[in-house]
């Protein structure tokens, strides 16, 4: 994490250092980041640097508070349209405002996801505490889903959350992605096409998961 020297500077040099790096991992991933480049487009010497931070992943894992502090500040002002909303409903909503703070936020979640994901270090050792807690809440909402009657009490609940957990990264991803290359992030996420399009992935992932009428008695 960053050492006491960073957060004493001024906030426009804290950003100057903070966007540069994002740019860097965005563009080359943590493996091929260079701390070199970080100091070029900052501005800042290469002794500096290192009175901020320890090494390039030491950056790293300050985006991802950064990550992590914008997301709950966002989710703060956000509620579901509905108290009465089932399991998947709920979910459904928290893609879509998920969707929404990735466009509202594109170039940091590009960086941290093509490290996490694109470099596989989401599933590594290093980041088990942040894989933990997006599993926890997952599989919370699997079983509340099965003691709702809303998914088949015979379902392995650790593969749903793992069924859960890839679907929404895929989607995420995906979203990013195509979103990268519009004019309007924002605008082309909330657009009624594309929310479309993340009610047919999610639909995918829901009924195969989600307990039915003719399901009733069926045990897999």
């Amino acid at each position: 994490m960053p050492k006491r020297t960073f957060l004493n500077l001024p906030e426009e040099k804290r950003n100057n250092i903070i966007n540069a790096a994002i740019e860097e991992f965005a563009e080359y991933g943590l493996e091929n980041a260079s701390t070199n480049r970080i100091v070029s487009n900052s501005g800042i010497s290469k002794g500096s640097f290192y009175q901020y931070f320890e090494d390039k992943q030491d950056v790293f894992m300050y985006l991802l508070t950064v990550l992590e502090r914008e997301k709950m500040e966002y989710f703060k002002g956000k509620h579901p349209p509905s108290a009465n909303m089932d399991t998947f409903g709920y979910f459904r909503w928290m893609i879509k405002t998920g969707m929404e703070f990735n466009s509202a936020y594109p170039s940091l979640v590009q960086a941290i996801s093509r490290v996490m994901f694109g470099e596989g270090l989401y599933y590594g050792s290093k980041f088990a505490d942040v894989r933990e807690r997006t599993t926890q809440g997952l599989r919370a909402m699997i079983q509340q889903a099965i003691a709702n009657g809303e998914v088949d009490p015979s379902v392995d609940v650790d593969l749903a959350v793992m069924i859960m957990e890839t679907w929404s990264n895929a989607i995420s991803a995906y979203i990013l992605n195509e979103g990268m290359k519009q004019k309007d992030i924002m605008k082309w996420v909330r657009s009624t096409e594309t929310q479309e399009r993340i009610d047919k992935m999610l639909y995918v992932m829901e009924y195969g998961l989600r307990k039915t009428e003719s399901e009733f008695g069926k045990h897999f």
